[in-house]
């Protein structure tokens, strides 16, 4: 009995020593076939480290070893993830092929198993083949996890599906159009071990049994894993040690924490405290204990508030205590003095002036307060009052001190603005009454004029010299000079009549083809609604054409092409804007006009028709006859004149009220800027051709020079600034 004890403590001896380095015994023969072909390989690995065979369980290495002990494998994190075409005695196989794999390492490599690291990754082996149960808890922790990649759709279309079905299958699952999704053919153990040799990461990758795929572990899952085994808290950062927070708050605790009854002392009054309050009682009766007497607050105050009751000026910065009634005077006495009583004769007086210079109160004499009658006005005072203290606002607001040249905007200054009109340069004389119109010839050489006095004045520009005179028997109202240098006529409005007249100017060639153009010949049928409206007829005084209107003539303007020219009649109403072409001899009547039309200008470069009338200016487009195409509104009681922009999209329009606005039409269909310059009305406004300037003729006598460039950039606003003012004119009868 003794040899026997013996020599089964010496057993137990050998079998703690193998358990050492074997983590699990041979289980069958076929395994040991695994190892012996294992064997060559692993005699090519002998040369190799240990450093670079193990893994430290606290580091990442590079190596693979899934055929190692101390390694961490697919079997080692996961105990759930196995190869799907094995049953369950295959895995046991496998893992007992596995693990004699190690011993047989363990023992090629002899003596050096023996050291701390090959014991730390062996003890990390043995807890883990004892932890099944743990591990399967853990994986349901990493399961239940909210990670982004769990979030991830499965790429296996089978569902919900027990994969045992398809253990002894070739496919896994069926896609969404129903066809096989076939199984990824597995490696044998030799080509798993040569992959290992061959990829430093493949000891990472573990198998995805539900999406048939290999999936490789990060480092941060790898050490989630190997703190997991140790059974500590997956992340290094977690503090199991937390101090303890009591989320309950036991000083406002409404309801009992437990339902049990109430103690009867609670409902019994306490003999201490009563002894403590007999204890008070006598030495209050004594005069031991004295108290400060309160303050009387007043019973009276004031019905709509005062400053010093009320704490709300203290409270609030901006409070502002509402305003006092005026106290009554002497003249709302019950007994004035007989000097205050007006008599009959002043009261009768009083019914004839306005209700605004009328008396709120007259004096009454009453023999005593008695006699007093009520007040008629005092429920609309005090309702008033009301109103006052409710609805006007009072709050204090801080005033800011701003530097009023800091509001001004900045603009260029006036000497790099140049040129500009500043000084009178030539007098044109001769005209006996008021110049109402001027126009200038396209080439800057001649200038025409137009009086009261019946006469057009025709002026060369650079010595002041008359050249021609026509006189007519009605006040010139309008001139305007053709745009074409080939055509050297003039326009000329007055009364009811327009007049083409041939200047006499230009070669002999240009004079030919003037007087084919102004002859009449046969003239065509016009329409019943236009012959209502005007006739052509020939110019007997002057040999040019005179086209008689049904009402006064206010404006004309020719078209670019210089073949068209409107006219605008200001009492005409719907018929009040024709539009003549010289050619043809043919007046139309485009559009209907709404309101009375007061100017209409063609557009520089498109074929639209700008009409003012009274209040707004609206765009008509010359090739359709529909509504218009914009309306611009002025905001100015009268229109008084109009010019556009010689690039075509901008617009002034000058009133009666001495303000300009200037249009730009591309921004918005309001005043991008309106200019109160003129005290008095404005009579015209005009651009320059080339230059950027504009400017503004008033009844004052002045005429307002402005710079107004207008950049390419549709960005950028034009940029306003006031030049001049020139003041050559003189009125007798006070226009301008």
């Amino acid at each position: 009995m003794k040899k026997r004890e013996t020599a089964n403590k010496d057993q137990m001896r050998e079998t703690k020593s193998k358990s050492k380095n074997v983590s699990v015994s041979v289980k069958s023969q076929k395994q040991k076939a695994v190892v012996k072909e294992v064997k060559p390989v692993e005699k090519e690995v002998k040369s190799l480290k240990e450093e670079d065979l193990l893994l430290d369980s606290g580091t990442d290495s590079d190596y693979d070893g899934d055929s190692l002990s101390g390694s961490l494998n697919s079997d080692d994190f996961d105990s759930d993830i196995f190869d799907s075409e094995d049953d369950g005695s295959q895995r046991e196989t496998e893992d007992g092929d596995r693990e004699s794999s190690k011993d047989e390492v363990h023992g090629i490599e002899g003596s050096d198993d023996n050291d701390d690291e090959g014991e730390q990754v062996d003890s990390e082996n043995g807890e883990e083949d004892g932890s099944g149960d743990e591990g399967s808890e853990q994986d349901e922790v990493a399961e239940e996890s909210d990670s982004s990649e769990d979030e991830v759709a499965p790429r296996n279309t089978v569902g919900d599906v027990p994969l045992e079905w398809y253990k002894d299958e070739k496919h896994i699952g069926y896609d969404i159009t129903g066809k096989k999704i076939t199984k990824k053919e597995k490696q044998d153990k030799l080509d798993s071990f040569l992959a290992t040799m061959d990829d430093s990461k493949n000891w990472r990758k573990i198998y995805d049994e539900y999406n048939d795929e290999e999936v490789e572990l990060t480092k941060e899952e790898s050490k989630l894993i190997r703190r997991m085994l140790k059974g500590e808290a997956p992340h290094a950062d977690f503090d199991p040690y937390t101090p303890y927070v009591d989320w309950f708050k036991w000083d406002d605790a409404i309801h009992p924490l437990s339902s049990a009854p109430e103690p009867k002392r609670r409902f019994i009054p306490s003999k201490w405290e009563a002894k403590k309050v007999v204890k008070y009682v006598r030495a209050i009766r004594k005069g031991l204990i004295k108290f400060d007497k309160p303050e009387e607050e007043p019973n009276v105050y004031l019905l709509w508030g005062d400053d010093s009751t009320s704490d709300q000026k203290s409270k609030h910065l901006t409070y502002i205590p509402p305003p006092k009634l005026k106290l009554p005077g002497h003249e709302e006495s019950y007994n004035p003095s007989l000097e205050y009583i007006p008599t009959e004769e002043e009261k009768a007086s009083y019914e004839l002036m306005y209700e605004e210079d009328r008396p709120n109160f007259i004096p009454t004499r009453f023999a005593s307060l008695r006699s007093i009658p009520a007040y008629p006005n005092a429920l609309k005072e005090s309702f008033n009052r009301c109103l006052d203290l409710y609805l006007c606002p009072r709050v204090r607001k801080k005033r800011i001190n701003i530097d009023p040249e800091s509001l001004k905007p900045k603009l260029p200054s006036r000497k790099d603005l140049r040129p500009y009109p500043n000084s009178c340069y030539l007098e044109y004389k001769g005209h006996t009454g008021a110049v109402t119109s001027i126009s200038t010839e396209c080439s800057g050489q001649w200038i025409a004029s137009g009086s009261t006095d019946g006469s057009v004045r025709l002026w060369e520009v650079e010595t002041g010299r008359c050249l021609k005179i026509w006189q007519f028997d009605e006040a010139v109202k309008c001139v305007a000079w053709n745009p074409l240098s080939d055509f050297p006529i003039l326009a000329v409005a007055m009364g009811r009549d327009l007049v083409i007249l041939n200047t006499e100017l230009g070669t002999d060639e240009e004079q030919k083809n003037i007087k084919d153009l102004l002859q009449l010949g046969d003239l065509p049928e016009p329409k019943a609604a236009v012959a209502a409206i005007v006739s052509w007829l020939p110019d007997e005084l002057y040999g040019g054409i005179k086209i008689r209107h049904f009402k006064n003539i206010s404006n004309i303007d020719w078209h670019r092409k210089g073949d068209y020219l409107s006219t605008v009649m200001a009492s005409g109403e719907t018929r009040g804007v024709v539009i003549h072409q010289i050619s043809k001899k043919v007046t139309t009547k485009p559009y209907k006009i709404r309101g009375l039309p007061v100017s209409a200008v063609f557009h520089p470069s498109r074929s639209y028709l700008f009409i003012a009338t009274k209040k707004n200016v609206r765009v008509y487009n010359l090739l359709t006859v529909d509504e218009p195409v914009k309306k611009l509104e002025t905001g100015m009681r009268e229109i008084s004149s109009m010019a556009i922009h010689p690039g075509g999209d901008n617009l002034i329009v000058g009133s009666k009220e001495g303000k300009m606005c200037w249009f730009d039409m591309d921004l918005s269909s309001k005043p991008y800027k309106t200019l109160k310059n003129h005290p008095k009305d404005i009579t015209n406004v005009a651009y320059h051709r080339s230059y950027p300037l504009f400017a503004s003729s008033s009844e004052d006598s002045t005429a307002y020079v402005f710079h107004g460039k207008v950049f390419n950039d549709l960005n950028e606003n034009p940029l306003i600034v006031p030049l001049e003012i020139l003041r050559g004119h003189s009125s007798s009868n006070g226009g301008g």
